[in-house]
């Protein structure tokens, strides 16, 4: 498996794009346990003169329990569409319960620089090391967005500062 490197600011696009078209992976592993969740909430920029990927995860998600154990992670980036069954099984699924990988027939590509994998089937790859984490306060934002997105029964997110160590598409 070969990478290509690519230019943060040049994939910037790409990657906001699949999250407003139904999402991007966000890998997480702890030891031998890896885990991939879809999330539509993400940014890519710079922040602190580092380049940034920062993903939203609410508080009672596995993910947010392997990210405080191992806080490394790789985003995959669906460039060639969604595959249907990854997407349900990522999306919908817990990974305390399954191991996701497998039931969605997804490949593990060892990354190059972080703990956690890349996903073969979702090439445009970020490599990410956590250098900052903040839980939101719902209680906080406009009650528009408290009354659309957040209820009594829902979760704050935990806002994840990933720094990008490595950025590259995943080649045959």
């Amino acid at each position: 498996m070969n990478r290509r490197k690519v230019e943060v600011t040049e994939v910037a696009g790409i990657i906001t794009k699949a999250l407003q078209n139904g999402g991007v992976y966000l890998n997480s592993r702890d030891g031998e346990k890896i885990n991939s969740m879809v999330i539509g909430w993400g940014h890519v920029g710079r922040i602190w003169n580092r380049p940034c990927f920062m993903a939203y995860v609410r508080a009672c998600r596995y993910t947010r329990e392997l990210l405080d154990r191992n806080p490394e992670f790789t985003v995959s980036v669906p460039v060639n569409g969604q595959m249907k069954r990854a997407f349900q099984i990522c999306g919908t699924k817990s990974g305390r319960d399954m191991d996701k990988f497998a039931e969605a027939g997804l490949t593990a590509v060892p990354a190059e620089v972080v703990s956690v994998p890349a996903i073969r089937e979702f090439p445009l790859t970020l490599e990410c090391r956590v250098m900052y984490r903040q839980e939101q306060a719902a209680e906080d934002l406009p009650e528009d967005i408290r009354t659309q997105f957040y209820s009594d029964e829902t979760e704050d997110h935990v806002v994840y500062y990933g720094q990008i160590v490595a950025a590259y598409m995943l080649e045959d």
